[in-house]
């Protein structure tokens, strides 16, 4: 049954009403807004920073499959492929999709046999894998290391623009009838009994039929306000980004077999695996860190000391590349490394898509689909029961922990 009425005419912050209140303006929070719009609620967007102001402003733009064993994640990382395929295909060049295929490589025998034992597990998914020996490597990739012992390629992996894609898709959004409010913080839940009915806002109170909770880093904070805990905390993550280089240098998403742990791992302390790729402008992006450190925006000399030196290990030739600039975020991080995506029971009336962690871009197109699907009565593409928001303890924490002033929800 429809948790949200379906009706003409768009909700305001000044006092309107809407079907949903989505609460920020990522790229989550951007993909739900256009296909509830498409389904034909009233969305009212409403976003305390600016919009694509926190994760989806610091990352890579990744549309991965290579990075996930089997299992829920994955699942869902196929069908949110098919959306950006299919549904927003006729979109794509707003937001440079590129499918330009993900190639993981092994540095010894060890790591070789672990990643073609993953494959296996992952075409039984319905991934597309192709072994690639060490003699075959250089034709994938001509500036990789010679002592490589070989990779895996992944031709489903693909690339877009991330604050792209959070600007066209609310644009297309506000094209059905939604209303995008930047600068307004959520401080509060409307409610009548036990259940959410809208949000109290810096700029005045919006009834809703049901309000989603997509505010990145910030949801524990969000979802706290109602009384309910989800633990999504922050993880820090750099990229550093390189001098122009001529187009093609890197043709592929380049990444060492490590990266799939650290991915999976719940480790605080700092690890970082080579993931490099070259843009059409000719830069190279070089990651991926992680770490747990609340909200601290200090620039670690160490993380990008390592990247720097596991990214030359994987391409000597970056060697003789200056760095240009760098610049971090934070994933909004799950102790599960689940994503929350559909209805509180906790809390009837709210709803929740948050905690992709470092996959948030790929997965955002499936998640914002799902979440209209089951907004409107509509059989969901896939079973949300393995992202239920209440599969946690449900306990209410006094403060969510690495909470800081200033970051964008």
């Amino acid at each position: 049954m429809s948790t949200a009425r379906r009706g003409a005419g768009p909700g305001t912050a000044g006092g309107g009403s809407a079907d949903l209140v989505i609460v920020g303006a990522g790229v989550v929070g951007a993909a739900a807004a256009y296909f509830a719009a498409l389904a034909g609620l009233r969305v009212v967007v409403v976003e305390r920073g600016a919009i694509a102001g926190g994760t989806s402003s610091a990352g890579e733009g990744n549309l991965l499959v290579s990075d996930k064993e089997a299992g829920p994640e994955l699942d869902l990382a196929l069908y949110s492929q098919a959306v950006w395929r299919e549904d927003l295909a006729e979109h794509a060049d707003r937001w440079e999709f590129e499918s330009k295929g993900g190639l993981v490589v092994a540095a010894t025998a060890q790591s070789l046999c672990t990643l073609r034992e993953l494959s296996v597990h992952q075409r039984a998914s319905g991934v597309e894998v192709q072994d690639v020996g060490q003699g075959r490597l250089h034709d994938y990739e001509p500036h990789l290391a010679k002592d490589l012992a070989g990779a895996a390629f992944y031709p489903q992996d693909a690339q877009v623009q991330p604050m792209l894609v959070v600007a066209h898709l609310l644009r297309l959004a506000r094209d059905r009838g939604a209303h995008v409010h930047t600068g307004t913080e959520v401080t509060g839940f409307l409610r009548s009994g036990d259940r959410v009915t809208g949000v109290r806002t810096s700029a005045g109170d919006i009834p809703a039929g049901a309000v989603l909770n997509a505010a990145g880093t910030w949801a524990g904070e969000v979802a706290a306000l109602a009384r309910v805990a989800v633990p999504v905390r922050p993880r820090r993550g750099f990229v550093l980004v390189t001098e122009p280089m001529p187009p093609r240098t890197i043709r592929h998403k380049v990444y060492a077999a490590e990266y799939v742990g650290d991915v999976a791992s719940s480790d605080a302390a700092l690890q970082t695996s080579p993931v490099v790729e070259g843009t059409d402008s000719g830069t190279i992006l070089i990651g991926a860190s992680r770490e747990r450190v609340g909200f601290d925006r200090t620039v670690s000399v160490p993380a990008i000391s390592m990247l720097a030196a596991k990214a030359v290990a994987l391409f000597p030739m970056l060697r003789q590349v200056r760095l240009m600039r760098t610049y971090h975020g934070f994933r909004p991080y799950c102790p599960d490394h689940l994503p929350v995506i559909g209805a509180d029971p906790r809390a009837p009336g709210l709803w929740h898509a948050c905690g992709h962690e470092g996959a948030g871009i790929g997965l955002a197109a499936g998640t914002g689909k799902l979440i209209a699907q089951a907004m409107t009565g509509e059989q969901p593409g896939l079973d949300l029961a393995p992202f239920a928001p209440d599969r946690f303890p449900d306990r209410f924490p006094d403060r969510p922990e690495d909470v800081a002033e200033g970051d964008s929800a």
